[in-house]
């Protein structure tokens, strides 16, 4: 028999509860890491910069983290659906540990900026192969119910950054704030080394190595030009005009290389799918508004109310009460009932708002109202966050999840990175010019014991003489929270977009069943799904399934009669996976796609139903 000649079927993982809990225990871990990193430098960064004489740069210390986050988001994703993303998340916890730890080692600001930059290569990683495992073995249909909790991990590590950053830096030393990841990422690497049973394949494709040099390129320039325009260089100096056409001229080369290779690594076909351009750009937004806010917010804690940096962390707790309270209700309501466009449209409004009435905070605004304003933004921003991951998934091809989840977190990535270094250089030089103006009242000026903005930390600013002191307080307090209403029309903006966001039927099949790579277990009800393990031996089970537009699909009779060997049920499991969808162009039904020789499914625009 041919079978008999043939090779053997590789035996597909078998999803069961068991299965599912240990490798979301792991993928926690790891999105704990990874979020962790993005807030616990914001109590502690007045120290550091102040400390290692950057004040004028801070900035660069959450801008350098999220711009090499953000290069290496689409790598991650386009190799792991060409390899399997296993040993990829494993090389990513491994150096977010070594950035860590060199992070921690600096002795001066562009030694700390350099590994911060290399421990943000493997943070990208990190949050972008957790949310592709997600999708490869939870369906889109009871996806929600574990993107909640990981709004709630994401609002508790934005939080606890804070806190631990302040208590590092008041009783320890703000070196800690990157030490404590190396304990917590070996443990992660080992859960990961064992829980997660992931498949690994080979991949003849080649790898789009002139897109990644453009695409980086083109990121680079970018940021170096919200960094530096306006603030160390005049808008219209040669160097800004220069970076101005170095990125238009990458980017146009890069979506040029993009549309020319056979697999790049962010498909031109993508953009060819509403629902996954709405929600990406429903994203950067996100991100553009969002990570701005969350950044300096502490640094208006400290030195505008005068409160500790242990303290100003503790103030961001309301922030993680709102967040989590509406990522986990939302995430459980969409699984019941399968809507999400309300959700990003009443999000959206709520966090701008919310950004609107922050920009009242003076030095006297009561601590009970700054609460009030931070649980507010909360609230809108956990019906967003975690609901547009899932939307961006259910809208693609089950073999082009891991693409498609970077390359939504690459353009949010972007927004972040260029929100935070344009709101960094806004509130740098508004500074500047309110500490000059402050410290001119004074008699004889900064000569009199006035600090200047280079060494201004907590500390520094406590100890000043009464006037001086208040007058720096209020510096901070008229530069920072007046420069939020820039950031208002961010969020009005993509509520406008969300009103356009398509409400599409979510996936029954995760992702990994939908390839062929793995089978629900019996205590995930696989017969029921019409896609069972191995131990399943129902002929009339195994042999008809119902799609999703209600019609019969029967199994293919030869590989019915051939019982029990491998072949047959590979062929079996292959034909029980395609039956259970249906295939869409955006337009209405298609035929399921052919899958025989010559089928290239990387070219099949399609989604799950």
């Amino acid at each position: 028999m041919s079978s008999a000649t043939a090779a053997p079927a590789k035996e597909p993982i078998v999803l069961t509860k068991k299965t599912i809990v240990l490798i979301f225990s792991a993928l926690m871990s790891a999105m704990f890491l990874a979020t962790l990193d993005q807030t616990i430098v914001s109590t502690a960064m007045p120290t550091i910069v102040g400390e290692l004489d950057g004040v004028e740069h801070q900035a660069w210390l959450v801008t350098i983290y999220l711009l090499a986050m953000t290069i290496v988001m689409p790598l991650y994703g386009k190799f792991g659906d060409m390899w399997g993303r296993k040993i990829i998340f494993l090389v990513a916890i491994a150096i977010f540990v070594v950035g860590s730890f060199g992070s921690g080692m600096s002795q001066n600001f562009w030694e700390l900026i350099a590994w911060r930059g290399f421990q943000g290569l493997g943070g990208g990683g990190l949050m972008i192969l957790s949310q592709a495992i997600i999708a490869d073995i939870i369906p889109a249909s009871e996806r929600g119910k574990y993107m909640g909790p990981l709004g709630g991990l994401f609002a508790i590590s934005s939080v606890l950054g804070p806190v631990l950053g302040g208590f590092f830096t008041q009783h320890m030393d703000w070196r800690w704030c990157f030490w404590i990841n190396v304990p917590i990422g070996i443990i992660a690497f080992c859960i990961a080394l064992f829980a997660l049973k992931l498949p690994s394949h080979r991949s003849d494709k080649k790898v789009d190595f002139l897109g990644i040099v453009f695409m980086v390129m083109a990121t680079s320039q970018l940021i170096l030009v919200t960094s530096w325009g306006g603030h160390d260089y005049d808008w219209s100096s040669p160097t800004i005009i220069g970076l101005i056409i170095g990125t238009v001229v990458s980017a146009l080369i890069f979506v040029f290389v993009e549309s020319k290779v056979s697999n790049p690594i962010i498909p031109i076909g993508l953009f060819k799918n509403p629902t996954f351009v709405l929600s990406t750009s429903i994203g950067l937004l996100l991100g553009l508004g969002m990570f701005s806010a969350m950044a300096f917010l502490p640094t208006f804690m400290q030195m505008a109310t005068g409160t500790d940096v242990t303290g100003s962390g503790l103030l961001m707790l309301p922030m993680m009460a709102g967040v989590m309270l509406t990522s986990i209700v939302s995430g459980i309501i969409v699984s019941k009932t399968g809507k999400y466009k309300i959700y990003p449209l009443f999000g959206t409004l709520i966090a701008g708002l919310a950004l609107a009435w922050m920009t009242t905070m003076t030095a006297d605004t009561s601590m009970v109202l700054i609460g009030c304003m931070i649980f507010t933004m909360g609230f809108g921003l956990g019906l967003v966050m975690q609901i547009i991951v899932l939307v961006i998934q259910n809208s693609v091809a089950p073999e082009m999840v891991g693409t498609a989840t970077s390359t939504n977190n690459y353009f949010r990535e972007i927004g972040a990175s260029v929100g935070t270094a344009l709101f960094g250089s806004i509130f740098t030089s508004r500074l500047a010019d309110k500490v000059g103006e402050a410290m001119s009242q004074v008699p004889g000026g900064a000569g009199s014991g006035g600090p200047t903005t280079d060494s201004l930390t907590p500390e520094s600013v406590s100890s000043l003489p009464g006037p001086i002191h208040d007058l720096v307080v209020s510096a901070y307090a008229d530069a920072l929270a007046p420069s939020f209403w820039y950031m208002v029309p961010v969020f009005l903006i993509a509520f406008v977009l969300a009103w356009f966001l398509p409400q599409l039927k979510l996936s029954d099949v995760a992702g990994m069943v939908a390839r062929g790579e793995a089978v629900y277990g019996d205590d995930m009800g696989g017969a029921e799904r019409g896609v069972v393990s191995a131990s399943s031996e129902d002929a009339t089970t195994a042999g008809h399934t119902t799609t999703a537009t209600g019609h019969s699909a029967t199994a293919d009779a030869a590989v019915e009669s051939e019982g029990s060997s491998a072949s047959a049920v590979a062929g079996r499991r292959g034909s029980q996976r395609l039956s259970t969808v249906s295939v869409e162009d955006g337009h209405g039904p298609l035929t399921t796609p052919h899958t025989g020789p010559g089928a290239d499914l990387d070219k099949d625009q399609y989604r799950l139903k």
